[in-house]
């Protein structure tokens, strides 16, 4: 079988790829994925109409990157073949052949036209234009004026399928909270707010494809398998994405349906977490054709238990905190003319944390005082559809969605000396949103893009305290707490311009005009207070514009210099305090950044970026903890932020590589709110008390002053077709504080966390051993498990040691 399977390779590349009439110097759009060079050469023949021969079956097994651009039918082989390291014979008009290269001493034993592709020193490989998606105009990575990270799918799923503490690994400019799976909150850069699911919209903007996964709802932390890249755009990003990108934008970009390709792929693996339970993860993808070259459906799925490592002696239960995670996507991909194309997209994911994953500070590492069990649920659900046009050099993308999200917490509540009692929190979200552009981009930097969008968000935040029976688990009593509902209806347009000035040297204006109609109201509030709060809750009306300019320089190929400026908001809301309803205003950002890159990561032997900037932050919003021990939100005031940047890497040799970076924040709040002051005031005991406030509440929230990351990545063969892979880091997250107040000002983070993973394996199957929190480091990675935390002062350490075997296979 093993002789056959080269021929029936070949015969495959040979009949899907018939020759085409035209000349093989024409240029065509190239769109390959990374992959065996067996399944690439599949691609490119039907892309380009031409017909590729792999007869040597360790040939076709060889990993070559993705193969993207526009170039001609010749060039594209050339570059498959330097790639998996093969000649190109000629072997008719557009058909050619891939076969090893020869040893350097023994001449070919017959003659024949060939096209040498000796594999170039790494200094000088030629490496394709990266183009950033989240441009939202095709701009590559030497055309766009800004900070941005490409994150390579592959490297997301290394060591077992994860979701967003992936990014944050491996990113020093993004951080996050850790409350647990899909309750979490991002930053970037800085911009930080609150700690708590709330009514107020999230400082990062997070996207799948082309539409938003939420509006005012935690990070859903879906799990990043089968991603073709995940972009990181540090912000304030309101001229392109409107509200909620104060810090900028999280995208991921999953990977799209094949068309005439059967494949799959997927992993497996288990886990032990020292002094905890074991865990396991399988994730599995397949491909597959529809009506023949008309359609081609994608679908993936993956599920994950994470072990508990939390013990709460006062119950006589260990390992409390297991956490399980069921999530799928399917993506159905129509093509029914040149040019054009309809995605249809529906994902969902559901997690379920059996209890909380804090301790008592100061206590034994892992163990919780709470004598009730606690926890969380959350499900998230979205549906797209995606209409692509292209009529020579414009395209045009229409796409549509709807979402739900749904989280319910639950916090240990008790009273000292009184009874056991429960606090149950549950944020629905239902969102419709809408985003139709049209661009057009030519290779000198001259291009335009205009767009209109329209966003639908309802959000309704309920509360209740439970009495239960602390031995069943029974409820014997339960009331309900104030609520609110926060409605929301934007509409907005937005456009973007270029203008090539001299060689090298691009001006970039755009700006966005967003008209918001807001409206909300509380839930189980008395009549005579609902009377009360009418003119609170009225419905409003909140129009914004956001202006935005830069100026980039390109001197040379791979260098580019920047200055830009930018700016950001979010609507107001409603937010319950205590049992009233009180509204918070939109607040606003500008930045100015400046800027470098230099090298590519992915090419040549370092790369550079750095970068320096300054926000202003007008009425902050943020949670701070009311008179009855409950999360609320307000303005509290206004306040600065300085950032810098500095990330890179060097190859120190064929296979090795150490990549770096570190941010460097500094926060104040040099006006703070009186309004937002008084609720805290009321909550102190002791008028000493007063001084740590005030040095407290000018602090921006969670933003830590110094973060870090350090990795190395090393490639080696083993044998002709084994391959050792190791890539290892270690980040550093600085000291910040939770929030504003005296129950939110305790210090969170100053820790270190690492980890490695090691591969042996072909490019289609392989054996993984992963390990992180190499030094089981305890850290403190969010302050406050409860609000309700009277005498009790928590932590949140890191999950304990944990070593992973996997295995992952692909056909």
């Amino acid at each position: 079988m093993r002789a056959a399977w080269p021929l029936l390779l070949a015969g495959a590349v040979i009949a899907a790829a018939p020759a085409h009439a035209g000349s093989g110097h024409d240029e065509v759009r190239i769109d390959v994925p990374a992959g065996p060079a067996g399944a690439a050469a599949i691609a490119l023949a039907r892309q380009t109409g031409t017909s590729i021969v792999i007869t040597d079956s360790s040939l076709a097994r060889r990993d070559v990157p993705a193969l993207r651009g526009r170039m001609a039918r010749v060039e594209a082989v050339r570059r498959l073949a330097r790639a998996a390291g093969a000649d190109v014979i000629v072997s008719g008009t557009d058909a050619w052949r891939l076969v090893p290269l020869a040893p350097a001493s023994l001449p070919p034993a017959t003659p024949r036209t060939v096209y040498r592709a000796p594999e170039p020193p790494p200094e000088t490989v030629a490496a394709e234009p990266i183009v950033v998606i989240s441009s939202k105009r095709d701009l590559t990575l030497d055309q766009f004026p800004g900070q941005i990270t490409v994150l390579d799918g592959d490297d997301l799923v290394r060591g077992g399928v994860g979701g967003s503490e992936k990014i944050t690994q491996r990113l020093a400019t993004v951080t996050s909270t850790h409350l647990g799976s899909g309750r979490n909150k991002l930053f970037i850069r800085g911009i930080a707010d609150s700690s708590f699911t709330g009514p107020t919209q999230a400082t990062v903007g997070q996207y799948l494809g082309d539409l938003r996964l939420s509006y005012n709802a935690p990070d859903p932390d879906l799990r990043l398998s089968d991603v073709e890249r995940v972009e990181v755009l540090e912000g304030p990003q309101g001229a392109l994405y409107g509200a909620g990108s104060l810090g900028g934008i999280l995208r991921i970009v999953p990977r799209m349906p094949r068309q005439g390709v059967v494949s799959a792929s997927g992993q497996i693996g288990g886990a032990l977490t020292q002094d905890g339970d074991p865990g396991g993860d399988i994730s599995a993808t397949i491909n597959l054709p529809v009506s023949g070259e008309l359609a081609a459906l994608r679908v993936t799925a993956d599920a994950e238990q994470q072990g508990g490592y939390i013990d709460k002696p006062a119950i006589a239960r260990s390992d409390v905190n297991r956490t399980r995670i069921y999530g799928g996507r399917a993506i159905l991909r129509v093509e029914p003319a040149a040019g054009f194309s309809v995605d249809l997209i529906g994902l969902a994911q559901s997690t379920r944390a059996r209890d909380s994953q804090y301790v008592d500070r100061g206590g034994h590492t892992l163990d919780s005082l709470a004598t009730l069990r606690e926890g969380a649920q959350a499900d998230y659900a979205q549906g797209q559809v995606v209409v692509s046009a292209r009529w020579g050099g414009v395209r045009l993308r229409s796409s549509t969605g709807v979402t739900g999200q749904e989280l319910a917490e639950r916090y240990d509540a008790t009273m000292p000396g009184g009874p056991a009692r429960l606090f149950e929190q549950t944020n629905r979200t239902r969102m419709v949103a809408h985003e139709t552009r049209i661009w057009n981009h030519a290779p000198d930097g001259l291009g335009w893009l205009a767009g209109v969008s329209y966003t639908h968000n309802l959000t309704r935040l309920g509360r209740r305290f439970i009495e239960p029976d602390p031995v069943s688990g029974r409820i014997l009593a339960q009331g309900s707490s104030a609520g609110v509902r926060n409605r929301i209806d934007e509409l907005t347009l937005y456009g973007e311009a270029s203008l090539p000035l001299v060689r090298g040297f691009t001006a970039t204006l755009g700006g966005r005009y967003t008209m918001s109609w807001l409206g909300g109201a509380g839930n189980d509030v008395s009549p005579l207070l609902a009377r009360a709060f009418a003119a609170v809750t009225a419905n409003r009306t909140e129009k914004r514009f956001l202006p935005s300019a830069s100026l980039l320089l390109s001197p040379r190929a791979g260098s580019v210099l920047y200055l830009r400026y930018q700016e950001g908001f979010r609507p107001g809301g409603l937010a319950i305090e205590n049992d009233f309803v009180r509204r918070f205003n939109n607040d606003h950002t500008a930045t100015f950044e400046a800027g470098a890159r230099i090298g590519r990561a992915d090419s040549g032997p370092f790369d550079l970026a750095t970068s320096i900037s300054y926000t202003r932050w007008d009425d902050i919003q943020a949670d701070f903890i009311d008179g009855a021990g409950l999360p609320s939100s307000a303005n509290i005031g206004d306040g600065r932020v300085w950032s810098a940047s500095l990330s890179g890497g060097v190859r120190l040799s064929p296979g090795l590589r150490v990549e770096g970076g570190v941010t460097v924040n500094r926060s104040k709040i040099d006006r703070p709110s009186v309004s937002a002051l008084l609720p805290m005031l009321a909550a102190l005991a002791y008028s000493d008390q007063l001084t740590a406030l005030y040095t407290r509440t000018r602090q921006v929230p969670n933003i830590a002053q110094v973060s870090g990351r350090l990795g190395l990545g090393w490639t080696r063969p083993v044998t002709q077709e084994l391959t050792l892979d190791v890539h290892g880091w270690a980040s550093y997250v600085g000291r910040s504080r939770l929030g504003v107040g005296p129950e939110l000002g305790e210090a969170q983070g100053d820790y270190l966390d690492s980890g490695f993973t090691v591969r042996i394996g072909r490019a289609d199957a392989g054996v993984t051993l992963g390990v992180t929190n190499l030094a089981n480091t305890r850290g403190n990675r969010f302050s406050l498990g409860t609000p309700f935390s009277i005498g009790r002062e928590q932590v949140t350490p890191l999950r304990p040691r944990t070593v992973r075997l996997g295995f992952d296979a692909s056909f």
